[in-house]
């Protein structure tokens, strides 16, 4: 495939033949990129293709090992964020940087506070202009509330929010902004880009959901090895050639072949009348019952705050205060906590990988071992041979593309640090695995490749329950879903009946429940 060059247009920004280069690896490689005033310009490119390498270069957190970048036709170097954001550059990262400790309008505001006679900070400005902020993103959220109290799709909410309260904002990078946003919230957001287009701000946008990319996009610009290799409008592409670009082929999700013979399976997991209170009334579950057979890969499907999440909080003991039966092979558990529910047959990989599923202080190795550390214990100590012996065994069978195990966790891609969560949670040998939102912030490739994975466990007799926001992964991957509203089970679907306008309707029924 030749290289295509950058088109040239209103250009507010320019990155020129920009390389990075990282002990043993080239990140980037004589890259050119232009940003475009008062358009989206889409940037794709499987995970590990350069892309947000970039997009951190021209935020001032890293810098390039050669190349330059043009701001209004001078050569710039940004020191640091804060060197950017004073140029009028702000990003929006994939994995949030909030502090939960703080609230929301502390957390819009932190470094760019307002004060009264230059010294007593003006908390009733923040609050006030944090719940405008808010207002206009059409989200209720109080602005005195706690961020560790929100949950991940609010939280990506609040990120968004802070960077709209810069006030010489000229460039905007968003990486996966809506990665954990309902459709609804999804729709607010397009709705304040397009608004900032008509200001004459620039937007660089990265995101794997392709739809949504032809959608709001004005060109596209394709990474795909540390190089570009295609910029594009998007009137002039459509998804397959940018699959062909970014991937040098054809990728996409392949049905589940084959069905369960659920007459004659063996039912591994057995859930009767989970129910979940709410505090001050109500409920967040309500009656679910359902069963998970051996081998089998069932999707819950729901829309955010349906209460999908808050079944694998039941499941893996972190909602102790939950009423209803939970039986494992017939046995009915008595859940004590999370640890018990691991000897019990259970893994999950959380929807936050970065918050919930690794330990960023420690490599890649140790992030794997992690989960059986107890049973590497000799002597009081951890026996690292057979460590070693695990870890290597994960990083084959799983497929993660790492050349040294002792890297630090944020050195590999998104879609190896899934592989990762995930290989730390097969190390268990678990009878029941849970993936909330596997797919979440990974590229096509990667996501095939995870699917590909729990297709493989499945066939080895490992059953897995699978949440999804995606309606085309959740169908391709699973062989029954059932469907979550509003805390109550609307839909049972097998076979046929797996549908697009079947979930969709299944998702909107619970919500004349009140609680």
């Amino acid at each position: 495939m030749t290289e295509e060059a950058v088109g040239v247009g209103d250009t507010i920004l320019s990155a020129k033949n920009i390389t990075k280069e990282y002990p043993g690896t080239r990140a980037l490689d004589n890259v050119s990129f232009d940003i475009e005033k008062g358009k989206v310009n889409v940037l794709i490119g499987e995970n590990g293709a350069g892309k947000s390498t970039l997009m951190k270069i021209i935020a001032g957190i890293e810098t390039p090992t050669a190349g330059s970048i043009i701001l209004d036709g001078k050569e710039v170097r940004f020191k640091d964020t804060t060197d950017a954001r004073s140029h009028g550059i702000a990003i929006i990262h994939q994995e949030l940087s909030l502090f939960p400790n703080l609230n929301v309008y502390q957390n819009i505001f932190m470094n760019n506070e307002h004060t009264r006679a230059r010294v007593v900070l003006d908390n009733r400005k923040h609050m006030n202009e944090a719940q405008k902020i808010l207002e206009q993103l059409k989200y209720p959220i109080k602005s005195d509330t706690l961020v560790r109290d929100l949950r991940v799709g609010q939280q990506q909410m609040i990120e968004i929010a802070r960077n709209l309260a810069q006030e010489n904002l000229r460039i905007l990078i968003m990486d996966e902004p809506t990665s954990s946003l309902s459709a609804q919230e999804v729709e607010a957001l397009f709705d304040i880009m397009r608004d900032l287009l008509k200001a004459g701000i620039a937007i660089v946008y990265i995101s794997h959901r392709l739809e949504e990319i032809m959608r709001i996009g004005d060109n596209v610009t394709i990474f795909r090895n540390g190089r570009l290799v295609a910029h594009k409008d998007l009137n002039e592409i459509d998804i397959p050639q940018i699959i062909r670009y970014m991937t040098g082929k054809e990728k996409g999700y392949q049905r589940k072949t084959g069905r369960m013979d659920y007459d004659n399976a063996q039912d591994i997991l057995e859930v009767e009348g989970l129910t979940l209170p709410k505090q001050g009334g109500g409920y967040l579950l309500k009656d679910i019952t359902f069963k998970l057979k051996k081998g089998e890969v069932l999707g819950i499907y729901g829309l955010l705050g349906s209460g999908r999440t808050e079944i694998f909080e039941c499941l893996m003991g972190l909602r102790p205060e939950h009423t209803g039966t939970i039986k494992v092979e017939g046995n009915i558990l008595n859940i004590k906590d999370i640890s018990s529910q691991i000897n019990n047959g259970f893994a999950l990989v959380p929807e936050d990988r970065q918050r919930e599923g690794l330990v960023q202080t420690l490599d890649i190795g140790r992030n794997i071992s992690l989960s059986v550390v107890k049973r590497l214990r000799k002597y009081g100590f951890i026996d690292l041979k057979k460590e070693q012996e695990a870890v290597h065994r994960q990083i084959q069978d799983i497929r993660i593309k790492v050349s040294d195990r002792n890297l630090p966790i944020l050195s590999l891609s998104g879609g190896n640090q899934q592989k990762v969560v995930i290989g730390k949670g097969l190390l268990t040998e678990p009878k029941i695995f849970l993936l909330d939102e596997p797919s979440r912030g990974i590229d096509i490739g990667a996501k095939t490749e995870v699917f590909e994975i729990v297709q493989r466990m499945a066939e080895n007799g490992l059953s897995t329950i699978v949440i999804s926001s995606e309606l085309n992964e959740i169908i391709a991957i699973a062989d029954r879903i059932i469907v979550i509203s509003n805390g109550t089970l609307t839909g049972e679907f097998t076979g046929d009946e797996i549908t697009n306008d079947n979930l969709v309707l299944a998702s909107y029924r619970g919500h004349h429940y009140s609680g």
